[in-house]
């Protein structure tokens, strides 16, 4: 029987985390970071674009024009990243920004056919690469993961909008002080 130091843990050892990798987010992190590390090479290595930048664009592909307001929020950004992005893109020539008529503060972001192009190439090898990592499970273990993750994503959502806890200040080291031992 595996340890709770041992990299192959029992499935349990989510319930009652002993060590950093019992971790539910921890795990997913590493996920993401190896198998986004892949993905990073794409974007940034062959199409000179973030990922942050490619999920965007990748956005207004699935949803066509949007407003910045609601790209952020469905890329789960906060405004000023979301509109960083926007504006490199615009200088990469892959999005379009169009005033509503009548009202210039009403912006719409969409593809160009440049951005449109690029989607269109990027897009495959990015799903090939997820089918590739999601190789490792059986077809219903696929379906079964697809439905955990909503539940644990409604979930997050969920403890989110509940939660009173203080905005972080990553410039100035964090909001909360380092409680000296007394």
């Amino acid at each position: 029987m595996a340890t709770p130091h041992t990299p192959h843990l029992p499935a349990s050892s989510f319930q009652v985390p002993l060590v950093l990798n019992d971790l539910l987010l921890y795990r997913l992190s590493r996920l993401h970071a190896t198998a986004g590390g892949v993905a990073l090479r794409y974007c940034e290595g062959q199409f000179g674009i973030t990922r942050r930048e490619w999920r965007i664009v990748a956005l207004l592909a699935e949803l066509g024009p949007q407003r910045s307001s609601d790209l952020a929020k469905r890329a789960s950004l906060d405004r000023p990243r979301t509109s960083k992005a926007v504006t490199s893109l615009q200088g990469k020539k892959l999005v379009l920004r169009t005033a509503k008529a009548g009202d210039a503060r009403q912006v719409q972001i969409s593809l160009s056919p440049t951005g449109v192009a690029l989607h269109a190439e990027l897009f495959p090898l990015i799903s090939q690469l997820n089918q590739s990592v999601l190789a490792a499970l059986q077809p219903a273990e696929v379906s079964l993961l697809g439905d955990m993750l909503q539940r644990l994503q409604g979930t997050a959502d969920s403890l989110a909008s509940q939660a009173k806890l203080p905005l972080a200040n990553r410039r100035g080291g964090g909001t909360a002080k380092l409680r000296s031992a007394t």
